[in-house]
């Protein structure tokens, strides 16, 4: 990898993680990691392009067939590929489909810029990781070896503890705090070769008492009602929070925006 490189345009592909939720701005719009990354990489480059095409709710199925083409098209230095985690959390999850998928995007997307970015996804401490975590570590490995046979590089985020931390996911337990998707950038960044600005991005965060019991049961209702429910809601009458949702950012232009 080089080291300080110079990247003139970066294209990122995905789902809600890569929309940024749930790192919320003033206006109602979310930031997240890739506008945090296109940001830095344009102050070290004039004219620097960025376009995001992530959706929440997109399946790797989506994924391929709404962005990889338009992704491989626009010829950008850089591009990013998050998918497949959708899938996995699905009461019915064919693993080869989606290892299947996701080699298909990947054989389209690498040929097409100079580096190509895939991601270890994180994963927030709890009941629902564990129970999820046979599939989950089963894409991770296939995104390894997809890795290594087309010469992507692979961001290990769900190896890093600091983000397995609840106090950096909202209170959805699906999506990053701003500072999460901060320690996403970081990583993204170093991983592509630049200097480091946070050399503890990985690290645990310092302890605090943890919220009492009734706390926790207050936590455990709020999140079930305005989010649990109407999850298993669209899951039952087959909706996608992203359904006739454009993308974050669908054409590669010059990007002014956040940097830290």
């Amino acid at each position: 990898m080089q080291t300080n490189p110079t990247h003139t345009s970066l294209v990122a592909v995905g789902d809600s993680f890569t929309e940024g939720m749930s790192d919320l701005l003033p206006d109602g719009s979310y930031r997240g990691w890739a506008d945090l990354l296109a940001g830095r990489m344009a102050a070290r480059t004039p004219g620097f392009r960025y376009a995001n095409l992530a959706v929440r709710g997109k399946l790797i199925g989506q994924i391929v067939e709404e962005q990889v083409d338009v992704a491989a098209a626009m010829g950008a230095d850089v591009i990013t590929l998050v998918g497949g985690l959708n899938d996995t959390l699905r009461p019915k999850c064919d693993m080869g489909r989606v290892r299947g998928l996701l080699e298909e995007a990947v054989g389209k997307l690498a040929p097409s810029c100079k580096q190509l970015v895939l991601m270890r996804s994180p994963g927030r401490q709890g009941p629902v990781l564990e129970r999820f975590r046979p599939r989950m570590e089963e894409l991770f490995a296939c995104v390894d070896e997809l890795a290594e046979r087309h010469g992507a590089v692979v961001v290990d985020l769900y190896g890093a503890p600091s983000l397995g931390d609840p106090r950096l996911w909202d209170v959805d337990r699906l999506h990053l705090t701003a500072e999460g998707h901060r320690r996403v950038a970081e990583a993204v960044w170093q991983t592509l070769g630049y200097a480091p600005e946070d050399t503890e991005w990985h690290t645990p965060m310092a302890a605090t008492l943890p919220p009492g019991w009734a706390a926790r049961r207050v936590a455990d209702v709020r999140f079930a009602r305005q989010h649990l429910l109407p999850w298993i809601g669209r899951r039952l009458t087959g909706r996608s929070s992203g359904d006739g949702r454009p993308p974050k950012r669908p054409e590669l232009l010059p990007y002014e925006g956040p940097t830290a």
